[in-house]
């Protein structure tokens, strides 16, 4: 590995990797100075497949959609890069604890949950919510949950206020990347945004929670540990955290 995204983080050793811009700013110079044999980027980067392409450097192209799409693009790349064995040691252990919390969770209710990966600061304007497609509507039915917006067939519903009344959650998660959370001073407030809708159970039963995790939002090798989050947040008794699990709880949300 020579060159990573500039929004990778994991595993650590990535962070001592140059930076080489991200899906809509890669630094095309950069990445021809580290002289890489293969450059992985997402399917709709046609520029820069184009640019390497001509410089004679081997791309991976992938795209994700759903949950599956995770273990193929694993299993595919590891074919190209001569690591296939373990490639598929890897995709299989995601297929197994993915069916573990399915099974953990199958005989429980499942709450009506309003997944919000993005919005304006201070207000619900601006709200996107997982639809009915996706890997955050995957993990969110594995771990538990009916997505209050599953009959709505795309990946992002840009949702008003009214829509939110009219669906009633029972549960709102909101999620982000960790270098995205709110400032600790600045969690009560972002709550308090809520109570704008106060009639919606979530609200009046004080289940709006903020889930600040890579793990969800990056569709990779943690999905497990991502859907697991998901899970404990709509099933805490289910699931209780443990000592080192609650300390690192406490750290995202700071």
């Amino acid at each position: 590995m020579v060159g990573v995204g500039s929004y990778d983080s994991y595993p650590p050793e990535v962070k001592s990797l140059p930076r080489v811009g991200a899906l809509l700013d890669p630094n095309v110079e950069l990445i021809l100075s580290l002289k890489p044999q293969l450059v992985v980027i997402y399917g709709s980067q046609a520029d820069l497949k184009q640019q390497l392409t001509r410089a004679g450097i081997g791309v991976f192209e992938y795209r994700h959609a759903g949950l599956p799409d995770v273990t193929e693009t694993i299993r595919a790349l590891g074919e190209r890069t001569g690591t296939a064995a373990r490639a598929d040691e890897i995709a299989k252990d995601i297929d197994r604890g993915l069916e573990g919390i399915r099974q953990r969770v199958k005989d429980r209710p499942r709450p009506r949950t309003l997944l919000v990966f993005g919005r304006e600061r201070l207000s619900l304007r601006g709200m996107y919510a997982s639809g009915g497609i996706g890997f955050l509507n995957d993990m969110l039915q594995i771990a538990g949950g009916t997505n209050v917006f599953g009959d709505v067939k795309v990946q992002a519903v840009q949702a008003s206020t009214e829509q939110v009344l009219a669906r009633r959650p029972d549960v709102v998660l909101e999620t982000r990347a960790l270098n995205s959370a709110w400032p600790s001073g600045d969690r009560q407030a972002e709550l308090n945004v809520w109570n704008a809708i106060g009639s919606i159970p979530a609200v009046r039963n004080k289940r709006v929670l903020f889930l600040f995790d890579d793990r969800i939002v990056i569709p990779g090798p943690r999905v497990v540990e991502g859907t697991m989050v998901m899970a404990r947040a709509l099933h805490p008794d289910l699931f209780p955290a443990n000592g080192a699990e609650r300390a690192t709880k406490r750290e995202r949300q700071q």
